[in-house]
């Protein structure tokens, strides 16, 4: 993949803050003409890192007032128990992120609830459920104190 140049970067910078720009401000912004801007946008949509483009939506707007962190240790490390699990928690709309990870715990999940008696539904009816399961500790965050989704370009 060619590496980025300081336009593309500002294209990234640009659209991660605010991708309903049109063509012209965005090519105003980065000192370019439409026809050029937009070949940069394609391409970058073609190579894959412009992913795709979304509405980020306010967690509280939607009454999801609680995010937790969970951590899960699984009984085994096998392939199939890994991708069992992965499976499993990616049909769950309130997993919000899950990362396989080193160390003493092989999952950490971002779950988001109305409430605890929300997320007690869910660990309930779904996460306690799953086989293979040797251990969940959870931990509810008190506050956001950072949050973005935008990388640094």
């Amino acid at each position: 993949m060619p590496e980025l140049d300081a336009i593309d970067r500002k294209i990234l910078g640009y659209l991660q803050n605010d991708s309903r720009l049109t063509m012209q401000e965005l090519a105003d912004k980065v000192g370019l003409s439409v026809s050029p801007c937009h070949r940069r946008v394609k391409l970058l949509e073609e190579r894959g890192v412009i992913s795709r483009y979304i509405a980020t939506v306010d967690q509280k707007a939607l009454g999801l007032h609680v995010s937790v962190f969970i951590s899960i240790k699984l009984a085994r490390q096998k392939e199939e128990d890994l991708n069992r699990f992965a499976r499993a928690i990616s049909k769950w709309d309130e997993v919000l992120e899950c990362y396989l990870m080193t160390g003493n715990r092989d999952y950490l999940l971002r779950v988001v609830a109305a409430d605890l008696a929300s997320y007690e539904t869910f660990l309930k009816t779904k996460l306690t459920r799953l086989d293979g399961i040797a251990s969940i500790e959870s931990s509810f965050a008190l506050s956001q104190v950072k949050y973005s989704i935008a990388l640094p370009v």
